[in-house]
């Protein structure tokens, strides 16, 4: 079953939508959020998107603005806006009680949602999701580093340094090597989609979600300490390399949840369900099936 790729009109404008029909649609519609960096739905959700209308679900992965297809927002991108955006997004599919779920930046528009619209979704998987700490790096050493980014995302240089970083084919697989543990799985279309969007708005983008989120001494969004206030099935699927999120904080994020279940995927970076889709996919279509 290939996606089927089209425009969809939201409250704050347009943006480029994949999805994945099933001919005979089974369990409740998903709603997959993309990572930030250089990503778009196409990377992080091709894969998967397959695998769960295989499984009978309608399956729907937005570019965020500013990504992929989909043009930006006149306005500056913050925390604030992409949760709005994701009740918008819900709305202008018609979408009743979905899945949502999301990788990193796409995790924490997920949690963020959740809260804001309490009992609208019938469950959620979180990838790597951003939301559960309070600062970028931990150790005795994550102040100082913390503090250091924040400097470099002030200056306004880090679109450029994403550019930089990802100026050809071998700087991208190198970069990716963290995030994508196994060789096999960093592939010349993955390459080429990195590739892609570090030549378009995406770091410019993703710079001013940063911006809004890393203060001097602290990330300006924790959901912590309100996990405790979600009470429907979340899945946590995590890899035990993630550099990005470490897995302590889904292991705790996973304890504090009400109805949470944690799946820890060997040997895999923060690009989880690239590096290891085998496992998060059976992990994914395990969860959806014993729904209620």
């Amino acid at each position: 079953m290939e996606a089927r790729r089209r425009d969809l009109a939201v409250r704050t404008g347009t943006v480029s939508l994949l999805e994945w029909i099933p001919a005979e649609p089974a369990g409740p519609d998903i709603l997959l959020l993309h990572g930030g960096g250089l990503d778009s739905a196409e990377p992080s959700w091709g894969e998967t998107g397959l695998a769960l209308a295989a499984a009978g679900h309608r399956v729907f992965a937005p570019d965020h603005p500013g990504f992929g297809r989909s043009i930006p927002w006149a306005q500056p991108i913050t925390q604030e806006r992409l949760v709005a955006h994701v009740g918008d997004l819900v709305d202008a599919l018609g979408l009743d009680r979905p899945v949502v779920g999301g990788l990193s930046l796409g995790g924490g528009m997920t949690l963020g949602h959740l809260l804001a619209r309490p009992g609208a979704t019938r469950a959620a998987l979180l990838l790597g999701a951003y939301g559960t700490m309070s600062r970028l790096v931990g150790g005795p050493f994550g102040l100082p580093l913390h503090a250091l980014t924040w400097l470099v995302v002030r200056s306004g240089a880090l679109p450029g340094i994403t550019r930089r970083y990802a100026r050809d084919a071998a700087s991208v697989e190198r970069s990716l090597r963290p995030l994508v543990r196994d060789p096999a799985r960093r592939t010349p279309e993955l390459v080429d989609a990195v590739l892609a969007e570090a030549r378009g708005p995406a770091p410019e983008s993703f710079g001013q979600w940063q911006a809004d989120q890393v203060l001097p001494t602290r990330l300006r969004t924790d959901y912590s300490p309100r996990l405790a206030e979600l009470d429907l099935p979340v899945l946590v699927v995590h890899g035990d390399r993630d550099t990005g999120v470490p897995v302590a904080r889904a292991r705790a994020a996973a304890q504090t949840l009400p109805d949470a279940r944690l799946v820890v995927v060997s040997d895999a970076g923060h690009w989880v369900q690239r590096d290891r889709p085998d496992a998060v996919h059976a992990a994914m279509i395990d969860f959806l099936a014993g729904l209620d």
